[in-house]
């Protein structure tokens, strides 16, 4: 024992129930897991070039409210269903949240918003909630923020993501190799290249950790390596990088790397500085770019929810705003509705045309 040094600024220990606890209470099973099979199995086919769609990640910028996710994931089948020959839309169901300073950490941390932190009920809303919106028919997607959380969540998980906050650490990475879906890493937030493509070289080769396996005991994690990993260019502090311009200094880059040729453009963040209301127009650029013989862009990120902007947390809950972020502003659902029905339409006879990089 080593009372009088260890632990000296833990306040508590509480242990969670299980992944498989928590699994074996919110099943995925039936069509549900039959969903999430094929949902993954398509964005491989779309990263491979067997199949000509895009893939566009949309939804709101964090979860903090389950019903107006749902209600929001039932407008956005309903847009799927309308552009699926051209556009293969998966929903943005973000739990975690990085945080730079303080701040609302997200839902499974919180999902109270009250600082009372009821970590394994926060869990229980976010698996029922992806398990619902995959039961709506929509593929769901996440960044893997939590190197724990992914036991509990990641088999529902269509496709992930890695923060640019995290892309250069080297836990992430590891823990990126063994993930069961395909995963996208940000470039840094100072728009440079390297992190993202050494993150790339790394996850596609086995990796040994420290882990959790599924019935929550400590372990020795050993991956087969994520063939599957790419890049998201989400801009940086020296400003947006979706023009064609760093679109050609990007594929310079992943082919001097060799790694995937493949490139998704998070339209939000830095590339929109961060206003909703931009984010459309960078929608138009790249499907420009792809209309006048862009072969790399596979893919595309946006920052929307019911309604447009976002808001502080208040102490009374009540006084929450439906359908509006409370972490980065989103542009609303009538604006999300349009720029992807406008991209369909443009693209629709020129994906199939299109060829894989050398």
């Amino acid at each position: 024992m080593s009372a009088g040094t260890d632990n000296l600024n833990i306040a508590s220990n509480e242990a969670l129930l299980t992944p498989n606890q928590l699994k074996a209470e919110l099943p995925l099973e039936g069509s549900a897991l039959d969903a999430v099979q094929a949902s993954r199995q398509t964005i491989y086919d779309i990263l491979d070039r067997k199949d000509p769609r895009l893939f566009v990640v949309v939804g709101p910028c964090s979860i903090h409210d389950t019903e107006a996710a749902l209600d929001y994931a039932r407008r956005l089948k309903a847009l799927a269903d309308k552009v699926a020959d051209t556009i293969y839309i998966v929903m943005r169901v973000y739990f975690e949240k990085p945080r730079t300073s303080i701040g609302w950490k997200g839902l499974i941390n919180d999902p109270y918003l009250d600082d009372s932190f009821k970590i394994e009920e926060g869990l229980r809303k976010g698996r029922r909630l992806l398990l619902d919106i995959v039961n709506i028919g929509l593929p769901t997607s996440t960044e893997a923020l939590d190197p724990i959380s992914p036991q509990y969540l990641q088999d529902i998980i269509a496709w992930s993501a890695i923060g640019a906050r995290t892309t250069e650490s080297q836990t992430h990475r590891e823990m990126s190799s063994g993930l069961s879906s395909a995963v996208g890493f940000k470039n840094g937030t100072d728009g440079g290249l390297t992190v993202a493509v050494n993150a790339m070289q790394s996850v596609s080769s086995p990796h040994r950790f420290l882990g959790i396996n599924s019935e929550g005991q400590v372990s020795v994690v050993t991956t087969r390596g994520n063939p599957y990993a790419h890049v998201v260019l989400r801009g940086g502090s020296n400003g947006p990088n979706y023009d064609s311009v760093h679109i050609t200094q990007c594929e310079q880059a992943l082919a001097a790397g060799k790694v995937s040729s493949n490139i998704v453009v998070d339209c939000s963040h830095a590339n929109s500085n961060k206003d909703p209301d931009m984010q459309p127009l960078v929608l138009k650029d790249i499907t420009h770019q792809i209309l006048e013989g862009n072969q790399s862009i596979i893919g595309a990120m946006l920052e929307s929810h019911i309604n447009k902007g976002n808001q502080s947390i208040p102490a009374d809950l009540s006084q929450l705003q439906y359908g509006v972020s409370v972490t980065d502003a989103c542009m609303n659902w009538e604006s999300t509705e349009a720029a992807l029905l406008e991209m369909a339409d443009k693209l629709r006879d020129v994906l199939p045309t299109r060829s894989k990089p050398d």
